[in-house]
């Protein structure tokens, strides 16, 4: 990883907590890894515990909407992919000062994605909004019924296409 992804890898280790602590009052949904996985096969709440299992997280309480729009997009962890996941919730209209400084820290520190970038920003802005949805209430859903919900057919081929879906 060159030093320039490190950085913002460090970044997002030392302010996640701080954004955590200081500006995220909702409850943490008190599930775990070990939940996720025994949900319905074609659940939503399923394919979120993969996530976390392949990448050998748990969730974070009350930052849990994160991983979900990982699971829900198929955006992966790679710090430019991060940024990419951050530009597409922008373009759906979803607003936190923590966004905007990952986008622009991220733009100007990595600006060799820029395009992956403004791809997400225009899948997020045309998709039907998701930034909203309370995550928790919706993990016995099918992912491919949730999916369909939210992206066009055309999106949700560009998404299979550029990302990683399951």
């Amino acid at each position: 990883m060159d030093l320039r992804k490190k950085l913002i890898a460090w970044l997002f280790e030392i302010s996640k907590k701080i954004y955590t602590n200081l500006f995220k009052s909702c409850e943490p949904w008190r599930v775990d890894k070990k939940q996720l996985l025994n949900y319905p096969k074609d659940s939503f709440g399923k394919h979120l515990g993969l996530f976390l299992n392949e990448n050998n997280f748990e969730l974070i309480p009350k930052v849990e909407r994160h991983d979900a729009y990982h699971t829900l997009t198929g955006y992966g962890i790679e710090v430019e992919d991060e940024i990419a996941l951050q530009y597409l919730c922008y373009g759906n209209g979803k607003r936190s000062l923590y966004l905007c400084g990952v986008i622009i820290l991220g733009t100007i520190i990595l600006p060799d994605y820029y395009k992956y970038y403004y791809k997400s920003y225009c899948i997020g802005k045309s998709a039907n909004s998701f930034h909203h949805f309370d995550y928790k209430e919706l993990l016995m859903i099918s992912i491919h019924d949730l999916r369909q919900v939210i992206f066009s057919k055309s999106q949700i081929n560009t998404l299979i296409k550029n990302l990683k879906w399951t």
